[in-house]
Order: C-alpha cells, then sequence, then structure tokens
C-alpha cells in the first residue's frame, strides 16, 4: 500500500487531480448549503490541506502538480477583459462614478490595511501579502509576489474578504439606505470581487453587471497602485 501511495504522489499530476477534486467537493457543498461561508475555493484549500497532513504527504510533491494549476492564474486574468468588454455600453455611460468609485475603494482598501498592519506590528512580508486582499484571486498573487508576500496568505485574505462581502453587503446596503443600483455595484465589487459579486447578481442585473465591470476596473488600478508601493 505504500509503494501505491508513493507512487500516485510522485505523479506530477497527483496536485492537479486532488486540486481539482477537492474543488469539485467545493462546488457540491456550496450549491448545497447556498451560504457564503461554504466558499469553494476556501474549501478546497482547507480538504488539500487536511489530505496533506492525514497521509503525511510531502507539500513539494504536490507542488510538482500544483505549479502548473498556478500556471494558469496570470492567463486567467485577461478573462476579466471580458467582463469589461460584454457590459462596455454600461462603462461608457456610467465610466465616472465607475472609475471614481473603483478607485476610492482600491485606495481605501490598501490604505487601511497598510495601517492596521503597522498597528498591530506586522511584519513585512504579512503586510505584502494582505493589500491586494480587495481584488480578485489572481491578480492579488501577483501583486502580492511583486511586493515580496505570500501568494498563499493573500489567497485566504482575498476568500475571507469576498466571504464577509457577499455576507454584509445586503446589511450595508439597508443601513445606509443606498437606491442607486450603480453605486450599490461598483461597492460591492470593489470591495469583495467575484464572491461579491455573486450576491450582487442575487440583489437584481444592474448591480450585479456593475459589481462584474468593477472586478475588472478595481484589480487594474490596484496593480497601477502598487507599483507606487
Amino acid at each position: 500500500m505504500g509503494k501505491i501511495m508513493e507512487t500516485i504522489v510522485s505523479n506530477s499530476m497527483f496536485g492537479v487531480a486532488l486540486s481539482i477534486l477537492m474543488y469539485a467537493v467545493g462546488l457540491f457543498l456550496n450549491k448545497k448549503l447556498k451560504t457564503p461561508i461554504c466558499n469553494p475555493l476556501l474549501i478546497a484549500i482547507a480538504l488539500v490541506i487536511a489530505v496533506l497532513q492525514v497521509f503525511h504527504i510531502p507539500l513539494e510533491s504536490y507542488l510538482k502538480g500544483g505549479d502548473v494549476i498556478s500556471m494558469f492564474l496570470a492567463p486567467a486574468t485577461a478573462v476579466l477583459a471580458y467582463s469589461i468588454y460584454h457590459q462596455i455600453h454600461l462603462l461608457k455611460k456610467y465610466w465616472l462614478p465607475i472609475l471614481v468609485g473603483c478607485l476610492v475603494g482600491a485606495v481605501t482598501s490598501i490604505g487601511s490595511v497598510y495601517l492596521l498592519c503597522r498597528l498591530f506590528r506586522l511584519d513585512e512580508i504579512l503586510t505584502a501579502s494582505m493589500l491586494p486582499k480587495s481584488v480578485t484571486t489572481p491578480i492579488a498573487m501577483e501583486v502580492s509576489a511583486a511586493l515580496g508576500g505570500t501568494p498563499s496568505i493573500t489567497v485566504a485574505a482575498v476568500v475571507v474578504t469576498g466571504i464577509l462581502g457577499a455576507m454584509l453587503s445586503p446589511l450595508f446596503v439597508k443601513l445606509l439606505h443606498l437606491k442607486n443600483k450603480v453605486a450599490i455595484g461598483v461597492a460591492i465589487g470593489s470591495s469583495s470581487h467575484a464572491v461579491g459579486t455573486s450576491k450582487a447578481v442575487e440583489m437584481g442585473e444592474a448591480e450585479g453587471a456593475m459589481s462584474g465591470i468593477a472586478i475588472g476596473v478595481s484589480g487594474i488600478l490596484t496593480v497601477l497602485i502598487s507599483l507606487f508601493l
């Protein structure tokens, strides 16, 4: 049994297969339970860690295939351009509130994270890892790596941010008596990326569309801001 396990683990596709399988489990649980807490990515990360720990599988063995998946993150970022192109008519119509809203959101997110990290005296690596928490995972990982952070910590921060955004955004919309659909969509998309956008879609078609645009615009602005950090 040990030799069989060793053969499986040593295969370069082990990491790919394990990641896909655990993500499929996460999707299944998410659809069944229908709660933002059961985020497929978060569940997949937890299950992969559990499998590696229970079966004493070296991280290096997993990364043989895991790195293959990571290789596709950069090209996946380009797909965000499609969401902007698909809603180009809305972008042309509301370009100023979208641009200003996303810029304020990006600056506020990065600034608040930086100040809180300094307040709690976190080291430079953790600070760099947390800074891009409000943008979608592929962009956040690239920004984190460029700033000297740890991408795995960044992924966790992004997932938690998205889940909190999806859970709290309807509450804040009610508390602040927000009626403007453009403002609601931009606020959700620029602060809680794809996970929050799923909630914005439930709130309305216009909110979902604006949130989708905000994801791409906020990602671009965050990358530009990170160049000066």
